[in-house]
Parts: structure tokens; sequence; C-alpha cells
């Protein structure tokens, strides 16, 4: 097993949910120390970098991503940099021959997130996207659970990612809020989650009907000061879908949600039963068991916790947090790139999650029914 030497490109509050997930490995599963280590960290600015390497304990500090990724003792690229940027870096990596660990969305753009998936295409590197949610124990239960049979034919679904992060209109505008760095706002962002759990649930979305909005328009240009900027990313957007199979459901982002934390719900019903996946009680899977006898039909709170495979560490019934599930990821991508299998979710599901934020926007946009734009890759 080749000790693999990690690249960070980007140190933004993802990015050290990254490094602690590459930290987490050897621990969680009794693997040498030196089997995962990060290397160095590129950033826009000099002393950001240098910050975090201080923070990692790695040597390298750099504002020249294009070197780190080259150099002989990097094997993997994780680009947690803003979304307009990816493109160039996944191509920086794959001509490097590094295998890359990419942040969601794939790209700020369709067209962008299909170059990406050529250039991964035949290039013999492994290419994994960061849909950590789906890693989470009542995640991987519900959809057990589905592949059981146990809710029938699929009928409707209701998701939603909803916080307040961006409620108050003294937060300072970042390249999240400007649509030519970040490729969209809230939905973008947020909504790609729910785009891959109801995606990876119930089959692929094939039509959306969306309305788009946002909600504070002029932001601080930097923390405290009194010039104004503008934003031109939405703030909340909602979507009526239809998937490919006639089920239909909804879709929910926003960030200017009061009230909300980190408040992620998946619900999906179908004619034999339901199921109800919360991230704030991710121990637990809510089940409705159509089947049952009359006398004990209602919903029920079923354990999930973290029985991860091969895992040793944390204990099987400790409580899992969203760590955890960052780090189930990176492992399954340290697998595949070890044992030479094929990464899942890899950048065929990316682009096909990119395929159905477009549609999304590009429905709010028109005000009209928008077909996903699928295409074999």
């Amino acid at each position: 097993m080749k000790p693999l030497g990690v690249a960070l490109i980007g140190y933004g509050g993802i990015a050290r949910s990254h490094a602690q997930g590459w930290r987490d490995l050897g621990l969680h599963y009794a693997l040498p120390a030196d089997s995962v280590r990060v290397i160095g960290v590129a950033t826009r600015r000099q002393d950001s970098a240098e910050t975090a390497a201080a923070e990692l304990g790695c040597a390298i500090a750099t504002t020249d991503a294009a070197r780190l990724i080259q150099r002989d003792d990097v094997d993997v690229i994780d680009i947690c940099a803003p979304t307009a940027a990816h493109l160039e870096y996944v191509k920086l990596a794959i001509a490097a021959g590094k295998h890359v660990y990419l942040e969601k969305p794939v790209a700020a753009s369709l067209a962008d997130a299909r170059v990406i998936a050529a250039a991964v295409a035949g290039s013999g590197v492994t290419c994994q996207v960061n849909f950590n949610y789906r890693w989470l124990p009542a995640a991987q239960r519900m959809r057990a659970l589905i592949d059981e049979g146990f809710l029938g034919a699929i009928s409707s679904v209701r998701a939603r990612y909803c916080r307040s992060s961006h409620a108050s209109a003294a937060r300072p505008r970042t390249w999240r809020h400007i649509l030519a760095e970040s490729g969209g706002g809230a939905f973008a962002d947020l909504g790609a989650h729910i785009i891959d759990l109801v995606s990876w649930m119930a089959g692929p979305i094939a039509e959306v009907m969306a309305e788009s909005r946002i909600v504070i328009a002029r932001r601080p240009v930097s923390s405290g000061a009194s010039e104004l900027g503008p934003v031109d990313t939405d703030d909340e957007t909602r979507a009526l879908v239809r998937f490919a199979s006639g089920a239909r459901g909804t879709l929910e982002a926003s960030r200017v949600a009061v009230g909300t934390a980190n408040d992620l719900v998946v619900e999906i019903h179908g004619d034999k039963g339901a199921l109800r996946y919360s991230l704030e009680d991710p121990n637990w899977l809510w089940a409705y068991d159509g089947a049952a006898p009359e006398s004990r039909r209602g919903w029920t709170r079923v354990e999930t916790i973290q029985r991860y495979a091969g895992a040793l560490h944390p204990d099987w019934a400790a409580a899992v947090g969203v760590a955890r599930g960052h780090a189930e990821s990176q492992y399954r991508f340290a697998r595949a790139v070890w044992d030479r299998t094929k990464a899942d979710p890899g950048i065929e599901t990316g682009v096909a999650v990119q395929a159905v934020i477009d549609a999304v926007y590009r429905s709010a946009a028109q005000r009209a029914w928008t077909r996903v734009e699928q295409e074999p890759i």
C-alpha cells in the first residue's frame, strides 16, 4: 500500500474538514501513520498558506498551486478552491498524473463540468467528488432499506437544506456571492448535496420547475467595511421536480433561513412505506412500515450508529458526527486509489448533479418546466 501525499488547494472552512479527514484515517482504520500525509497547501495569499501549513504541520506553503501539484511526493490533489477555479486545477492535476479529490459542485457551469469529466476519462487518474453526507449512517441505512424494497414503488420525495449562515446583512461579501467565481449561490452549494442524496436514493431527476431569489442584494465588501458590493447569487431556491421514474418531488435550498443551523432533511414515500433522514440526527433514521398491522403502524426511530466496515475507531456504538462522513468519503477514495478500482461517487455523479443545478437555474430564469440535460460521459 503506497503512502499517499496530499496537496490541499484552498484552505477555507471545507478544507479544514478535509484536512481533519486525512489525519483521522489512520486512527479509524488502523493504518500506518504515513499512509496519508498532507504535503503542502496552496492558497491565494502567502500569509494564509503559511497559517494553514502551521496548523497542519506540513512543510510547503505557497501561492503557486501548479508547482505544488507537480511535486514528486504529491499523489492526490484535494481541490477546495472557489468553484470557478476547479477546471484549471483539475487540468493541472491530470497533466501531472495526480489523483483528484474534488469538492462539490464539480464546476461553475455544466459546460466546465463536462470538460472536467472528459479530461478525467481515459487519463488513468482516480477522481471522486465529495458528497460526504451520503456516508453518514442514517443515509447509508436509508439507501439499504430502499434497495431491499421497503418503500415499494417510490411516489414522492421532499428534500431541503436550510441554513441561517448568510441571514445577516452584515456578513461580508465573499466569492460565494459572486456568480463568476461560484457558479451559483445556495442551490449550487447546498442544493448539490440534496440532489446527490435524492438521485442516489430515488433515481435521476428528469425535469424541474424552479424559482430563485436574492434576499440580500448588497453586502459589505470586507469585514467591518461601510462600502457595499453587489450580490448576484441566490440566497434561496425552490424547485418542483419530476423523476425519470415518474415520482414527483420538491427541493429547497436556503442560506438565509433564520432559526436553522444545518437543517438537511430527505423524506421519501412509496406505496409500501416511508423513510425520513435528518442531518441534525444522523445516528437515527425514521421509518414508516405501511405493511405493519394497524395496531403497530406509525413512525419508528431506527438505530443506525456507525457500523463502518473495517473501522476500529470510534466504537460502533458511539454517536457519529459530520466529520465522520468526510473521513469515510476520503477513505473510500484512498481505497479506490490503492486498489485501482473506480471511485464512487465519481465524476459522472458530479456531472449528473451539475446538470440538475443547471436546469434549476435555467428554469428559474425562464419561469418554465425545464429538462435536465444529461449526456453520456
